[in-house]
C-alpha cells in the first residue's frame, strides 16, 4: 500500500541525521506511557462512536507501532515488514477452519488455545497475561480463560452466594480491625464481581468506566449549582437526586 510505504519513509526521515531531535532521542522504553495514552484515547473514540476520532486515533496508534519498529530496525533486531509477516503467519495458522478448510470439531476459542500451546513450548493458559494490565481487566481475562477449559461456576446464583460469603468475611475482618484481611477480602469481593459481570457478558472495565463518567457528570452538576465549599450534605444529595431524575427523564 502506497500510503503505508509513505508512513514508513516519513518515520525513517524523522529518525535520520536530518530529522527531528525529539524523535531521534526516543527509545523503545519511551513508548510504555505513550502507548497506554493512545490506546485509551482509541477506546474513548469507540465508546463515543465518533468515526472521525476513531480514524485519527487508529492512525496515532499505527504511527507508534511504526515508530517502535523503526527503532528496532536501527538496532538490527527486526523491521516493520517482519512484524506484518509474523502476525500474518500467526493469524493464518490459527484459522485453519478458514484458510485450510479444516472441520471444526470443538469451540473456536478452545481450538485457538490448543494452537497457541503448540506454538509456544512454555505456554500456560494464564502465564502470558501481563502483570501491568489494569487489575480489573486482568481479573476478567483470567476468569474468562479459566472458564474456557471448564473451571467455572455452574450458574450465576452460585456466584451471588459467593459474593454474600465474601462480604460477610469482609465485615468480620473490619470488625476485627485486621487491615491485611480487609485488603484480601476486598480483593475477593471485587474478583467475585468480575465473575458476575462475565456471566452476564458485561465487560467490568466498561461498566466501571461508565459509572465513573456518570459520577463525574453528576458531581459536576452539583458544582455548577452550589458552592461545594460552603454547603451541606443534604443540599448536595438533593442536587444529586435532581440530576439523577433529569437523566432518567432524558433531559
Amino acid at each position: 500500500m502506497e500510503e503505508f510505504a509513505q508512513l514508513i519513509k516519513l518515520m525513517e526521515t524523522l529518525r535520520s541525521d536530518e530529522g527531528c531531535l525529539w524523535d531521534k532521542k526516543q527509545t523503545i522504553d519511551s513508548f510504555k506511557t505513550f502507548l497506554l495514552e493512545e490506546v485509551y484515547e482509541l477506546i474513548e473514540a469507540i465508546e463515543k462512536n465518533n468515526t472521525e476520532m476513531l480514524e485519527e486515533e487508529l492512525g496515532d496508534l499505527l504511527f507508534h507501532i511504526v515508530f517502535i519498529a523503526q527503532i528496532c530496525k536501527e538496532q538490527h533486531l527486526f523491521n516493520i515488514k517482519d512484524v506484518v509477516s509474523r502476525v500474518y503467519q500467526k493469524m493464518y495458522h490459527r484459522h485453519p477452519h478458514v484458510f485450510q478448510k479444516e472441520t471444526v470439531d470443538k469451540p473456536i476459542e478452545k481450538r485457538w488455545e490448543e494452537l497457541k500451546k503448540k506454538e509456544k513450548k512454555d505456554y500456560s493458559l494464564l502465564s502470558n497475561i501481563p502483570a501491568s494490565t489494569p487489575s480489573l481487566l486482568r481479573a476478567y481475562t483470567v476468569t474468562r480463560r479459566a472458564a474456557k477449559i471448564g473451571f467455572d461456576w455452574n450458574n450465576i446464583n452460585d456466584i451471588y452466594e459467593k459474593l454474600s460469603e465474601e462480604i460477610e468475611e469482609l465485615n468480620r475482618a473490619q470488625s476485627e480491625n485486621d487491615k491485611q484481611s480487609m485488603k484480601e477480602e476486598i480483593g475477593d469481593v471485587l474478583f467475585t464481581m468480575v465473575n458476575i459481570s462475565r456471566f452476564l457478558d458485561i465487560d467490568p472495565e466498561d461498566a466501571l468506566r461508565f459509572t465513573i463518567d456518570k459520577f463525574i457528570r453528576r458531581f459536576s452538576y452539583i458544582e455548577k449549582n452550589t458552592d461545594i465549599n460552603h454547603t451541606t450534605l443534604a443540599r448536595m444529595d438533593a442536587l444529586w437526586n435532581e440530576i439523577k431524575y433529569m437523566e432518567k427523564q432524558g433531559e
